[in-house]
């Protein structure tokens, strides 16, 4: 199960991006939100 991993990977990139390009904010957190809620309902389908 990958969900556990890639929450805090994604959060930990989307987190630099922001201070590089804090003008992505917006992109960066859509992103973000859709990603979690995906993995989100993938853990919930697996099992």
């Amino acid at each position: 199960m990958l969900h556990p991993i890639l929450q805090p990977l994604i959060a930990l990139i989307a987190g630099i991006l922001i201070l590089v390009r804090p003008a992505l904010l917006s992109y960066i957190v859509a992103i973000y939100l859709i990603a979690v809620g995906v993995l989100g309902l993938l853990g919930m389908a697996g099992g």
